[in-house]
């Protein structure tokens, strides 16, 4: 979907559709990739995904080779800017540190590492858990008036999206426009109709760069002011800001509505979520291995003609990693398609590697850690309705359209 064009040749923000010789890893069977990335696993290390606009793509699907790939800066490169004509931000850039190489990423990364830290992170914790109660009050009286809530926008879109407003330091009257915005982004199935999406969620972080470099505010943008003043242009600041966005936010949804439905289909690890005694890191792990709902990793476009899984890569080819597939691997031991928590400890790729592994991933811990055991606790009884859950269609980032639930009774109330 990447590789459409070469510089100077066809502008793929004007595609309007993305042929499904491209798009079809993107597709999922329920929860499951598309059968045919395991049978392409079992049989080629890298395949030969399609010829697409006269360039070459490909496929890798196993564990190791990914992560080979992923950790590869010298060989590849993930500037899309020059394939998108002028349909990001100004000058056609759409920014953000995935779609940046050294040393320009080496710069925006240092500036926006030291916002991540644990140290950093650990005060966040309780604005964290204000928000998933927030979100479950919100559930609750949303259960008083009809038996079936949607967690979609009670809870699996609100807390991600609350807790980066308050990050980025959005004021509440901003905050209804930066979701709409928001909500359309990650969907390829228009083609490049989501750059556009890209571009007004990013024109509206530059303006409010802008509008904190002469008002800081007291989240992530108003300190990098602080920190860095003049030394950061308001263009970087909104590029770093849209990053937060993009990695945090559609990722995050999906996690918390895709796991919840997991975890709803497992009465054993239900019920141990209620016990306050439970380890939940495993669960949240296995969830985000499970899951993989980030489903391909920034595009790889190849710099040097090289040697990857036995084939022959030529310069201008463009491999994908489909993470999915990665996290089905045989690596992971018997039964790697299924969910399950007590299989022993191994790091995943859910979060990407290497250079552009994502910057935001312990506070998506954060969040997945508070929210789950939460909401077990404060809606013991919750199940899924009687109807099929509407998944995303092609996307980018695995998620759900509707989430219909019966929350059951609400333990807070019963308690009091």
């Amino acid at each position: 979907m990447w590789a459409a064009t070469r510089r100077g040749g066809v502008d793929l923000s004007r595609l309007d559709k993305v042929p499904d010789s491209l798009g079809w890893p993107l597709k999922r069977d329920g929860m499951d990739p598309p059968a045919r990335l395991a049978e392409i696993r079992a049989t080629e290390p890298i395949h030969t995904l399609t010829t697409f606009m006269g360039i070459k793509v490909w496929l890798v699907t196993g564990h190791d080779l990914a992560r080979e790939v992923l950790g590869d800066m010298k060989s590849y490169s993930t500037d899309i800017r020059p394939y998108v004509g002028k349909a990001g931000a100004a000058d056609g850039d759409i920014g953000g540190l995935g779609f940046t190489d050294p040393p320009e990423h080496t710069r925006l990364r240092k500036l926006l590492t030291p916002e991540f830290t644990i140290r950093r992170l650990e005060r966040l914790r309780p604005m964290v858990r204000r928000i998933v109660d927030q979100q479950l009050d919100e559930i609750a009286a949303k259960a008083l008036e009809d038996e079936v809530v949607d967690l979609v926008p009670t809870f699996a879109f609100a807390v991600p999206f609350l807790v980066i407003c308050e990050l980025l330091g959005l004021t509440d009257e901003r905050r209804e426009t930066f979701r709409r915005l928001g909500a359309a982004r990650f969907d390829i199935t228009s083609g490049g109709a989501a750059f556009g999406a890209i571009s007004g969620s990013r024109e509206f972080l530059l303006a409010e760069a802008a509008r904190q470099r002469l008002d800081p505010g007291p989240g992530l943008i108003g300190q990098i002011v602080r920190d860095q003043g003049d030394d950061i242009s308001d263009y970087d600041l909104g590029g770093l800001a849209d990053g937060v966005f993009t990695g945090g936010m559609e990722t995050s949804a999906g996690m918390l509505a895709l796991g919840t439905a997991v975890l709803l289909g497992d009465a054993k690890v239900w019920a141990q979520l209620q016990d306050d005694a439970v380890d939940v890191d495993p669960i949240v792990e296995e969830l985000l291995r499970y899951l993989s709902v980030v489903q391909v990793a920034f595009p790889r476009f190849v710099k040097q003609d090289l040697t990857v899984g036995g084939e022959a890569v030529r310069k201008g080819d463009v491999v994908l990693a489909s993470l999915p597939a990665a996290s089905r691997d045989d690596i992971y031991g018997p039964h790697a398609e299924r969910f399950d928590p007590s299989r022993p400890p191994r790091p995943h790729l859910a979060f990407g590697h290497g250079l552009h592994r994502c910057v935001g991933a312990e506070l998506a811990r954060m969040e997945l850690r508070s929210a789950y055991p939460a909401l077990a606790r404060r809606f013991p009884e919750m199940r899924l309705a009687e109807q099929e859950i509407s998944y995303t269609e092609s996307s980018i980032v695995f998620g759900v359209e509707s989430l219909l639930v019966i929350p059951g009774r609400d333990a807070k109330v019963s308690s009091s």
